[in-house]
């Protein structure tokens, strides 16, 4: 019996052991298969992302233009109330010093 135990259970152990080195060859290479997939999605959007880059400078370069000259408006602007706000408090403080 004792025999049977030392030669039965090596052999199964080697046996599963078999299995699942053949099991994870097999998981092994559909993981590389999705990988390739995965890649060659990568590099899709990739490739869509640059096309759209041109467009996305664009609309930057546009944002900024506007910007450029909402500031140059407000800084008009503030100028010119900043003169006319300047010359009433001149002409109060004539006012009061005569």
């Amino acid at each position: 019996m004792v025999d049977l135990v030392n030669i039965f259970l090596p052999m199964l152990l080697y046996i599963c052991a078999i299995v699942l080195l053949i099991i994870l060859i097999v998981l092994s290479i559909k993981f590389i298969g999705v990988l390739d997939k995965v890649d060659r999605l990568v590099d899709n959007i990739e490739d869509k992302v640059d096309s759209l880059n041109t467009a996305f400078s664009i609309i930057d370069k546009t944002s900024d233009s506007i910007v450029g000259i909402g500031n140059t408006i407000f800084g008009a602007v503030n100028t010119v109330l900043s003169r006319f706000i300047n010359k009433n408090k001149k002409y109060e403080e004539d006012d009061y010093n005569e």
